[in-house]
């Protein structure tokens, strides 16, 4: 764990002359650190992921929690078709160039060790960390937390570009979750170990969809979720290492 004291940023960085916001937390250290981003769910950069920011800054990471609604503002979602409505229609494409534009930002930080860049995502975000892997070379590690494999009206998704995965995976998932059916995890499996990926999975059996939100009373699952975070700090101590 980090000694010192935790700094938090309100920051902002261009893309094509379009600002993208986000929140960085870190901990003061001599030497250049990983750096990790952080990609929200589709209800957009609220407290939850600020404190997993800052909660990897204190185990000595760089951490960027990207605001994908940086444009537009956070969405009126009142219900969960509503939710899934507007992650049909975002943009994919525009995400992962903004992800591509956050791992550039960061690669410019003098606290940053530029070869050293993970990104994870929960729930949509983890779908978008999932994608970005596929597609961004610079990045060299992904943690997904429930990302979806298949969205109805994407032509494009994780299973479709995870050929093309460029760096170590771990995919966290609940077997309870109804988002995610165990065969897709299966066919996500099969793929990535045809193409001789590096990856791993794990499917916590008595937890569903966003197990690790503590702010959702009615799926966190507390057990799980400290599970989960000390794989993950595990994962990308092993691989952010170099």
């Amino acid at each position: 764990m980090a000694s010192g004291h935790l700094r938090t940023e309100e920051v902002a960085f261009t893309r094509k002359e379009q600002q993208i916001k986000g929140y960085v937390a870190s901990v003061r250290r001599d030497e250049r650190m990983p750096g990790i981003i952080i990609v929200h769910d589709v209800f957009g950069l609220g407290e939850h992921y600020r404190d997993i920011a800052r909660r990897f800054a204190e185990e000595g990471f760089f951490a960027l929690a990207i605001d994908l609604y940086s444009r537009e503002g956070t969405p009126h979602l009142p219900d969960a078709d509503a939710a899934v409505q507007w992650m049909r229609q975002l943009n994919d494409s525009r995400v992962l160039a903004d992800i591509d534009a956050a791992v550039r930002f960061l690669r410019t930080r003098p606290e940053v060790r530029a070869r050293s860049i993970g990104i994870t995502g929960f729930c949509m975000g983890g779908r978008y960390a999932f994608m970005a892997a596929c597609a961004i070379p610079e990045i060299a590690a992904c943690v997904s937390f429930y990302g979806p494999l298949r969205v109805a009206e994407k032509p494009v998704g994780p299973l479709d570009l995870a050929a093309d995965l460029g760096c170590p995976f771990l995919g966290l998932y609940g077997e309870q979750d109804p988002v995610i059916p165990r065969a897709e995890i299966k066919e996500l499996e099969s793929i990535l170990r045809r193409t001789e990926k590096t990856f791993k999975t794990k499917i916590y059996p008595n937890a569903g969809h966003a197990f690790f939100n503590d702010l959702r009373p009615e799926a966190y699952k507390p057990d799980v979720a400290q599970e989960a975070w000390q794989r993950t700090l595990k994962f990308f101590r092993t691989h952010l290492s170099a």
